[in-house]
């Protein structure tokens, strides 16, 4: 399964709830409905927002670490002889910065557990 921008803002809306400031004597008796929840334009611009500051930080050549997620880290890679595999011909790759990302510890431990790699 393929996780798309579409199904993090719907889990943002499902997931997400604001509680009410001041309770009404409704709320007392239903507490469910002590809490306010995102519209689909608002978990959007939250989900956009988040991957932008993602990216200007990456742009910036700063690291961005999640914690219990893992690192994105922007990586140099220097100019090199390369070979086009259609036609053997040698060419020079530029050089260029690369997003990598590593997965922290916790992030491993909960992905190996939840297969049943004990």
């Amino acid at each position: 399964m393929t996780l798309k921008k579409v199904d993090i803002v719907k889990n943002v809306m499902n997931k997400v709830r604001f509680k009410r400031r001041f309770k009404s004597q409704q709320q007392y008796l239903f507490p469910e409905m002590d809490c306010i929840f995102l519209t689909g334009k608002r978990a959007n611009k939250i989900v956009n927002s988040l991957f932008e500051i993602i990216k200007e930080t990456l742009d910036r050549g700063e690291d961005t670490n999640i914690y219990g997620f893992g690192k994105f880290q922007v990586r140099f890679k220097w100019a090199r002889r390369g070979r086009n595999p259609q036609t053997g011909e040698m060419i020079i790759l530029r050089s260029r910065r690369i997003v990598t990302f590593r997965a922290s510890q916790k992030f491993k431990e909960k992905i190996n557990l939840t297969r049943g790699d004990h």
